[in-house]
């Protein structure tokens, strides 16, 4: 193999508006979500019958059922039969996952181009029988004769065992929500619930404009009666966040996290295409940035780190590869999983004392110009199923520095696990 890697282009991206759970898209589930935007993918870009080096594509609340969800969508999105694809998870990072392994991909000269994205339902989610019941089926399923099938079905036989078990969003190591765990972060970081309602209205306030400018007319396809995303509220008000309950620590009177400053439960899909400069000019197609580098790093969260740190530590990773600093970019997307993640990040950037002692670094990263902050709204206005988000993010920041002609963008993303995924795009 070559040593020389190839740039990789950015050429766009689609998704369906984001919506709450249980509303516009509550039986289409997650292939429906994923046929449609790699379908209106394929349309945007005349790739009909074209055969790709890989599309990736993922979901992190699926059934057993779709095992294969990337290619069962391939088979249905007008995209050649002969196309491979790829089924993932890393939490709220999958689909950047997946545009990096992508991107690595034609890097590396193994494919020309292909296709990155992830769906999320957190309303068509699997419902599984309890671990005892599941346990006497597969007794019973062994059992060899009906008189042993009888006593495996029946011994010990409790109607609780009847109860079906729900997914859990709690982290397993701790039996702590992600919520309960950025509830820890704020207070440690001392980040007002002022400052959090602040953000959120801002992400409502920036994602409302950007609709109105036309901004994601080309990024946005409808879908079941949506062009926008359900959760977004262009006249919220200070007032009215700062009426709404704690969400997580409600007894202690200490809670900031409320339902106004965190994602809620969301359903939607997202998908980018990739390529290189050739393949892309062969087609007409231009890119709009480049995928330059990303990085993932995690937390030791279940021994007292923050469990949505871990971005703090990849991105110092990946500026110094680059010779950069924080302030070099033009663009800064960070997930809002919470608008608590998001201020704790930044202040753990701008502490000399994390900044040493955490990551290794004799001067702190320092601030970033607000102005550059998530510059069209992010995942507490848009909403966040946690696969899609990575794709919607590439491919708005991806359309942000064609319009801009130039610049730097940086992508950061938490995920449960205490995972961080981190991208650098240019142009």
């Amino acid at each position: 193999m070559e040593n020389t890697l190839k740039r990789v282009g950015v050429i766009g991206g689609i998704r369906i508006p984001f919506c709450r759970n249980n509303t516009a898209y509550a039986d289409v589930g997650n292939f429906g979500m994923s046929v449609k935007v790699l379908g209106s993918l394929v349309e945007r870009y005349g790739l009909h019958g074209q055969e790709l080096g890989e599309v990736a594509m993922g979901a992190v609340i699926k059934h057993s059922s779709e095992w294969n969800l990337a290619r069962e969508a391939v088979l249905s999105s007008g995209l050649a039969p002969t196309t491979p694809a790829i089924t993932t998870a890393r939490a709220c990072g999958t689909s950047l996952d997946n545009a990096i392994i992508i991107a690595n991909k034609i890097a590396t000269g193994q494919i020309e181009a292909g296709i990155a994205g992830g769906s999320d339902t957190t309303s068509d989610v699997p419902i599984v029988l309890g671990e005892r019941l599941r346990k006497r089926l597969l007794a019973v399923n062994r059992a060899k004769g009906w008189q042993d099938k009888l006593r495996a079905a029946s011994q010990g036989f409790s109607f609780r065992e009847l109860k079906p078990a729900f997914p859990g969003v709690a982290e397993p190591r701790t039996g702590m929500s992600m919520g309960d765990h950025c509830e820890k972060m704020a207070k440690e970081w001392r980040v007002s619930r002022q400052a959090q309602d602040q953000l959120a209205l801002d992400s409502h306030h920036k994602l409302a404009a950007a609709y109105e400018a036309g901004f994601f007319e080309d990024l946005v396809v409808p879908f079941r009666g949506l062009k926008r995303d359900g959760f977004l509220r262009p006249d919220s008000t200070l007032e009215k966040l700062a009426s709404l309950k704690p969400a997580f620590d409600k007894s202690s009177g200490q809670g900031t996290l409320t339902a106004g400053n965190s994602t809620g439960l969301s359903d939607g899909a997202a998908a980018v295409l990739l390529g290189t400069e050739e393949w892309a000019a062969q087609r007409g197609l231009k890119v709009q940035a480049w995928f330059r580098d990303a990085e993932v790093a995690a937390v030791d969260f279940v021994h007292g780190e923050g469990l949505l740190m871990a971005p703090t530590v990849a991105v110092p990773r990946m500026l110094a590869r680059h010779g950069l600093t924080l302030q070099d970019f033009d663009f800064y997307e960070i997930h809002e999983a919470f608008a608590a993640q998001v201020l704790c990040t930044l202040r753990a950037w701008e502490s000399a004392d994390y900044c040493k002692n955490r990551l290794g670094l004799e001067q702190p990263l320092g601030a970033i110009d607000p102005a550059k902050l998530n510059v069209h709204g992010s995942s507490l206005a848009a909403g966040h199923p946690f696969a899609a988000t990575g794709a919607r993010v590439v491919a708005t920041l991806a359309k942000l520095l064609e319009q801009k002609g130039s610049g730097r963008g940086l992508i950061s993303i938490c995920t449960a696990g205490g995972m961080g995924v981190t991208a650098i795009l240019e142009r």
